[in-house]
Formats: structure tokens, C-alpha cells, sequence
């Protein structure tokens, strides 16, 4: 029934015509408001005003609480994400600083017959492209009791779905058939440009895929939502589908025999993980050896070929340029279109000449042949008699290879910023960081509208940047940690409109809630920095104790960030992360030794020299990458004696002070079962960080 109230008709239509704001108020005031539709109530009885009040007080205050409470989860969560990501920077740039001595161990750290070797070997007449398919078949035997996918060649779409079965159910496809997958491969790539050329006026949409890293679960998710490649549904995958991640061979496999199958419908971009010195230090080489115990090593030298003839980029409708890293002030699309692309096996080789090389050599390498050292050495472990190692014979480097190296190197390393201007990424240790006027100034060059990039971890899986021009895509979700970011894929209609995809693919998140999970990558992060920290331990204590005027111990919280800062070059927010890396004294100053109370190697190794030790663990996982070198067979074992060998090399490259003994007390003292090899995997375990107090901090 309708009110006819008077007063009750004029106090709605007042009601009506008041913002809301003021309509609060009023309520919160007590001033007539109708309840009734028989009547009409001139005031609320007191009771009821203040129980109205204390709900809106209620609501509010709730409100606010869940503002504020998932603010500071977002916040840790970015802290996290940028906790991860300075320290895969950084340890990206020990890598790249380390380049010219992994150059050095490639070229002069074999065998006196290592040419002969490699040019009569099986890895060398397996990888040889003028082999037939057959040629696989009659080398490599596929026993009766190999219930995988039986691939014959030209593929079709039947094997494709075969090899989708098997990896799903975790099995390996037998080595013939991948050997001569990347064969075949690598002919159809032989065939590609530098830079491939898409329209969409054909499928209507393309799809483009950023990092996946080993990831298979984000690839067979991406192919559940978006279907799988056809002539109707393209895709383009921007580099980077190996290391890290459990399943890199797996990937490959995949995308390779789409490729085959669809050469005008699936497209691959070259990453900086398509590099074969990369992909001994982050996980591929390790994971290929594992698989493929017996041929692990020929489909290696296989796979160095395959990465170095991907495509470099693709440009969509002329407008839209697709590459991994990004662009410099240099960049020149049509320079890189006429390189011969295959050349760049590794851009941890930079181009020498020979002058550089020699200059190496003799003022940092004692020897290339490993013997015991004697007193010849002073303290540094120089040899008094350096020059007795002469380098192999090596090309003066041209002009043209090193610029083909760099513009590679800029394409494939670069990050944007917001900042105006090309400059050197300091960060990654390559490439370089550049600002919306050198993508303007690119885009007027070439008449591009938009450039799609990859190549950074993500929190929702993209980001645009540079005024809508530059997008970063990154599709391998749960990167870092279960619930650490999403992964996403872009779809291009015509209009060139990008239409983003996330998902997150996560077997153990799914039942935690998001406090939880942040806490699990929370947790994570920390002991990633924490790690950092003990591998930094003496310079971080001097870098204390010079702030420490008094001997205290103790010192101001802002000294104590600048010290981090100053040692660890992290840019990292240090005053927020105080709290979980140090104790505070009861005057509010830091007890700067507090850093290290909660850490201590994961096997107990004999100490030798506190700085050595804090070495390898800095190092330690370049030191894989020069075993591997070393270790020809890949067995996986390194004598004593190569043991000592590598790491005098090493700590004369790096100025690192120590002497002979205390190398040979490190070896011995790793060499837990004392059989006189040193196993990789329990050399890293000794040079593990743990926390003794995750437990406690857990509770």
C-alpha cells in the first residue's frame, strides 16, 4: 500500500533529491525517516538510531581493515617478486661478467687431440646435417619393449597428439625419434628468415606465447583454453622454452614437431635460454643427461645447432614487431635481417681478437694442463713463469661479427623502463634498458605501432608499458614459487587490439588461501636473499663495522640498508625487509651480526678459509658450468686432481687469493666417500645454504 502521508511524501522526495553522503547524515543525526506505510514516524526512537550507527561504524571499519589487509599482501607479494627477480638479475650478470673465462675454458681447457676427437666422434657424425633420417634408424635401435610414440616421418597431427598423450602420462620419447625430430628441425628452420614476416587477414587472430621455461603444464594449459596449432589457430612462441622448469626437452618436443607440421602456422622466436653455455648452468644440459643417459650428449650438440638457427623476430601486418628482450638506441631490423644468424651459437662468447686472447692468457692462466703446483706460485696463485701457455690459433675478430653479436645480444637481453634514453642493463650484466623515445624513435623508422616483448617474470602474467606501445607477455606461471605470479598469452585480432589470456596452472595452491600462499613465496624469497647474504658475509661485516664508529656491534637502521645496498646492489626495499633479516638492540639500532645467526652450510665442510668458502657458494653454480667443460665424458665425476686444476684456474680469473693447500683441503674435505671424484649434485649440497630456524619461524 502507498503512503498519503503528507510529510511522509515530502520526506522521500527530500530523501530522494539528498546525495548519498548527505542522506548518511542525516541517518546518523536521527532525523524523521518513514518506517511505516500506514503512518508516518516523526522521529527514531533512540535505540534504533545508535544500533543503524554502530552497523554503518561496523561496515566501515571492516571495510577498512580488508582495504588494509590486502594492501599489505600486495605489497609482499610485489616485495617478493622483486626480491626474485634482483637476484636472477644478478646471478644473470655473474654469468655474463664470467663470459670470457667460459670462452677461455671452451678454447683452451681440452684435450691435446680434441680437434681430432670431435672431428671423428659419434657426436660428430650423429649432428651432421648431411645425414638422411634412415642414416638415424639403421645407428640407434628402438627396442620391442618401448611402449612410447613411434613417430614416422612427415609428421601429422596424429603424432603430435601421441607425444601430448605420453608426456601427460611422463614418458620419454626413445632417442632415434628425437634425434631426428631436431634433424628435421633444424632443416625446416635453414629455410626460415632472420625476421618472419605474419598477417591475420588469413586465421583472423595470432596467438603469442611468452617464456615458458620447462614449464609443460602452462603449454598444455595454453592448448586446452586456445586450441591446439592449425592453419586456423597460429601461434608465435617468443624464446625461451628451456631451463628452470622439469620439462624443457619435453617442450621442445612439442613445439619442434608442430613446427613440422604447421611451418606457416607456428612460429619461434630465439630467447637468450637458446644458448647451450646458458643451458649448462640453468638446468637443461642437467635435465637432457638425465633422460638421455646414453645419447644426452649428441642430442646436446644437436640442439646447439637447432637454437642457433631460430628466427630472431616477427613482425605482424608490418605493424607489430615480436622479439624476446627488447631494442637499443642501434637497433637496426635491417641489419638483422641479412645476418647469418646461425654464426651466434652463444652470447657468452663475445667476439675476441687475438691480441685479447693472448693478453688473457698471460697475465691470468698458470697452466692448461693439470699438474701439481709447487712453490713457483706466490700468494695470488699467479705463476712467476705465466707464459708458457700459448692460445690456439683464432681469427682477428671483423667489425661486422661484433656488431652482429651486439645487435643479437641487445635483442635478445634488453629491458624497457620508463625512463628516457639507452643505457647499459646493469642489472642482467647484457643488453641494455631502454626509454619510450628510443621505441618512439624505432617505431618511426619502421611505421611499427606496437612492439611485444617477453623475457621478465610478470606478477599477472603481462605489463604494458611506454604508453601502450610496448608489452611485456610472460606465460610460465608459478615462476619463481607456487602463487608467485600468473602466466597469460596474447591474442591479435586484425585491428592489432592485444586481448590477454592469464591462467595458474598449481596442483598444491589450489586448497591455501591467499594468505598462505603468499606466505609460501614469502618464505621462498627470503631464503633466496638470505642465501645471497651468507655468500656476501665478509664484505657485508666490513661493510658494518665501517659504519660501526663505536665497536658496538650495533648500527643505525639507515647505515644498515646503505651497507646491504653498497655490497649486494640489489635495489631492493631493505628498510621494509629489516625486520626478517635482522634484530633490532633495545635503543633501536641493528645488531648488524644478527644477518648471520639462522644460516650455515648444508653439509658440514671442513673449514678451510672463510673467504674460500664464501667463494664457492657465490660461485657455485658457475663452477657447474666449468666442470661441465671439464668433464668431457659427462659422467658427472671430476677427479681431485681436475678439481684443483679448475678452481686454480678460476680463482686466478677472478683475483681470488688462496693457496694450493687449501684447495686440495677443500677437495678432500667434499669427497665425502673418499673414492677421489667429486660428484657435481654433492659438490652443490655442500655449498648449500640452510636456515636453522625454519622450524621455529614457522611455528
Amino acid at each position: 500500500m502507498v503512503s498519503t502521508c503528507p510529510a511522509e511524501r515530502h520526506q522521500q522526495a527530500k530523501s530522494q533529491e539528498l546525495p548519498d553522503e548527505e542522506g548518511k547524515k542525516q541517518t546518523e543525526r536521527g532525523e524523521n525517516v518513514c518506517t511505516g506505510a500506514m503512518g508516518c514516524k516523526t522521529s527514531m526512537p533512540d535505540s534504533a538510531a545508535k544500533k543503524s550507527e554502530k552497523v554503518i561504524r561496523a561496515a566501515i571499519l571492516i571495510q577498512k581493515w580488508y582495504r588494509v589487509t590486502m594492501a599489505r599482501i600486495e605489497m609482499r607479494r610485489r616485495c617478493c617478486l622483486s626480491i626474485f627477480q634482483s637476484i636472477e638479475y644478478a646471478d644473470e650478470q655473474a654469468q655474463l661478467q664470467l663470459s670470457s673465462f667460459f670462452a677461455f675454458m671452451l678454447d683452451h681447457f681440452s684435450h691435446p687431440d680434441a680437434d681430432s676427437y670431435f672431428s671423428e666422434s659419434p657426436v660428430s657424425q650423429m649432428t651432421d646435417s648431411s645425414l638422411s633420417l634412415t642414416e638415424f634408424e639403421k645407428r640407434i635401435d628402438v627396442p620391442d619393449s618401448y611402449c612410447g610414440p613411434r613417430l614416422k616421418f612427415p609428421l601429422t597431427t596424429a603424432d603430435a597428439n601421441a607425444l601430448l598423450d605420453a608426456f601427460k602420462n611422463e614418458e620419454l620419447l626413445h632417442a632415434r625419434y628425437v634425434l631426428q625430430l631436431l634433424h628435421e628441425t633444424r632443416r625446416v628452420l635453414k629455410e626460415m628468415p632472420n625476421i618472419t614476416y605474419l598477417s591475420t587477414s588469413y586465421s583472423k587472430e595470432i596467438t603469442v606465447c611468452g617464456d615458458l621455461h620447462g614449464k609443460l603444464d602452462d603449454l598444455l594449459m595454453i592448448f586446452y583454453k586456445n586450441g591446439l596449432p592449425s592453419e586456423k589457430n597460429p601461434y608465435v612462441f617468443n624464446g625461451d622454452f628451456v631451463d628452470r622448469g622439469d620439462y624443457s626437452m619435453e617442450i621442445l618436443i612439442i613445439l619442434f614437431a608442430f613446427l613440422l607440421i604447421y611451418p606457416n602456422d607456428l612460429h619461434l622466436n630465439r630467447g637468450n635460454h637458446e644458448d647451450y653455455i646458458m643451458n649448462k648452468r640453468y638446468g637443461f644440459t642437467r635435465e637432457v643427461l638425465r633422460k638421455y643417459k646414453i645419447h644426452g650428449n649428441v642430442i646436446l650438440k644437436l640442439l646447439e645447432d637447432v637454437f642457433s638457427w631460430l628466427p630472431l623476430a616477427t613482425v605482424v601486418d608490418s605493424k607489430v614487431l615480436i622479439l624476446h628482450g627488447g631494442i637499443s638506441d642501434t637497433t637496426d631490423l635491417d641489419f638483422l635481417n641479412v645476418i647469418e644468424r646461425n654464426k651466434v651459437k652463444s652470447l657468452m662468447r663475445p667476439p675476441k681478437s687475438v691480441t685479447d686472447i693472448k693478453d688473457q692468457v698471460k697475465e691470468k692462466v698458470p697452466s692448461t694442463t693439470p699438474k701439481k703446483y709447487s712453490a713457483n706460485q706466490n700468494v695470488s696463485g699467479k705463476r712467476k713463469d705465466a707464459s708458457s701457455s700459448e692460445p690456439s690459433p683464432r681469427r682477428e675478430t671483423s667489425p661486422c661479427a661484433i656488431k652482429e653479436w651486439q645487435q643479437t645480444l641487445d635483442i635478445l637481453w634488453s629491458d624497457p623502463r620508463n625512463q628516457r634514453g639507452c643505457v647499459p642493463n646493469k642489472c642482467r650484466g647484457g643488453g641494455c634498458y631502454f626509454g619510450p623515445d628510443i621505441t618512439a624513435k624505432l617505431f618511426e623508422r619502421y611505421n611499427l605501432k606496437m612492439l611485444i616483448r617477453s623475457h621478465e617474470c610478470k606478477q599477472d602474467g603481462y605489463e604494458i608499458g611506454h604508453g601502450g606501445k610496448v608489452i611485456t607477455i610472460f606465460s610460465a606461471s608459478n615462476y619463481y614459487e607456487d602463487g608467485s605470479n600468473r602466466g597469460a598469452y596474447i591474442k591479435l585480432n586484425p585491428d592489432l587490439s592485444p586481448r590477454f589470456i592469464q591462467y595458474q596452472v598449481s596442483k598444491n595452491t589450489c586448497r591455501q588461501n591467499l594468505q598462505e600462499r603468499v606466505s609460501t613465496v614469502e618464505l621462498s624469497a627470503l631464503k633466496a636473499l638470505q642465501e645471497k647474504i651468507f655468500a656476501h658475509r665478509t664484505e657485508l661485516m666490513e661493510a658494518f663495522m665501517n659504519r660501526d664508529h663505536t665497536g658496538a656491534g650495533k648500527i643505525s637502521v639507515n647505515d644498515w640498508a646503505e651497507a646491504m645496498e653498497s655490497v649486494l646492489c640489489l635495489e631492493l626495499p631493505w628498510r621494509m625487509l629489516r625486520s626478517r633479516l635482522a634484530q633490532l638492540t633495545p635503543d633501536g639500532c641493528i645488531d648488524y651480526a644478527t644477518c648471520f645467526h639462522n644460516l650455515k652450510l648444508g653439509k658440514p665442510v671442513e673449514e678451510v678459509q672463510p673467504a674460500l668458502m664464501e667463494t664457492v657458494c657465490r660461485f657455485r653454480k658457475d663452477l657447474e658450468v666449468i666442470f661441465n667443460f671439464i668433464d668431457k665424458d659427462q659422467s658427472g665425476l671430476i677427479s681431485l686432481e681436475e678439481f684443483h686444476h679448475t678452481w686454480r684456474l678460476f680463482c686466478v680469473h677472478m683475483g681470488i687469493e688462496t693457496d694450493n693447500e687449501a684447495i686440495d683441503k677443500l677437495a678432500k674435505s667434499i669427497d665425502y666417500n673418499k673414492d677421489g671424484n667429486i660428484d657435481f649434485n654433492e659438490f652443490l649440497e655442500a655449498f648449500h645454504v640452510v636456515h636453522r630456524l625454519d622450524k621455529k619461524a614457522n611455528e
